[in-house]
Formats: structure tokens, sequence, C-alpha cells
């Protein structure tokens, strides 16, 4: 049974780092685009970050370009999402998930994980 799991969430301050980890198993997503979405409380789930199948292509939401990289590891099957310069607003339940094209809408992600939790205190 194909699996998303998420990792790397945490208690950060403002201004540090932390480094996300989403696992694929029970099937390859190497021909799957992937993306990183965010859930505050009371709100909708958000666009973060994508990659492209081929890894060569990605996009980013205007507020965090330029201090989230997004990457992929095809030998590993895993992706990851490294998070520099976190603020308080960034504070979110952050979720993998994997589709069939590279895109900012989450109806277009076939598979999803379960979500790690990133609290960034001021």
């Amino acid at each position: 049974q194909a699996q998303l799991v998420e990792s790397g969430g945490g208690l950060v301050q403002a201004g540090g780092s932390l480094r996300l980890s989403c696992a694929a198993s029970g099937r390859s997503f190497s021909y799957y685009a992937m993306g990183w979405f965010r859930q505050a409380p009371g709100k909708e789930r958000e666009f973060v970050a994508a990659i492209s199948w081929s890894g060569v292509n990605a996009d980013y939401a205007d507020s965090v370009k330029g201090r989230f990289t997004i990457s992929r590891d095809y030998a590993e099957n895993t992706m990851y999402l490294q998070m520099n310069s976190l603020q308080p607003e960034d504070t979110a339940v952050y979720y993998c998930g994997a589709g069939r094209a590279l895109g900012r809408n989450r109806l277009g992600y076939e598979y999803w994980g379960q979500g790690t939790q990133v609290t960034v205190s001021s």
C-alpha cells in the first residue's frame, strides 16, 4: 500500500531552521510530482512548495520563496523541505502529497501523509 510519512517537525524559535522529510513507501513515486502544503488552526490547507517528477522544476508560494527549498532523493524515495528564517506565521501542520502533475491545487494530489507539526515561537 502506497504511503507517505512526514517527519522533522518540531518547535523552533523565530529565525531558526528545520528540515522536513517525506518518505514514500509501497510504490515508487519517481514519476509523480510532489508537494508540501500546510494548514494552520482555523485555516484552509494552503500550498507551500512543489517539485516536478524530474526534479527540474519547482514552485513556491510567495510567502516562503527565498526561505524554503524543496528537493527530492530518488534513491531514497524521499522528498525534503528545508525551511530557513522561520517565522511565527509559518506555524502549521505540514503535509506532503504526490500527484500526477506539478501544481498548487491540493485536489491534484492523490496521496497524502498524516502531517507533521511545525511551531515557531516569537
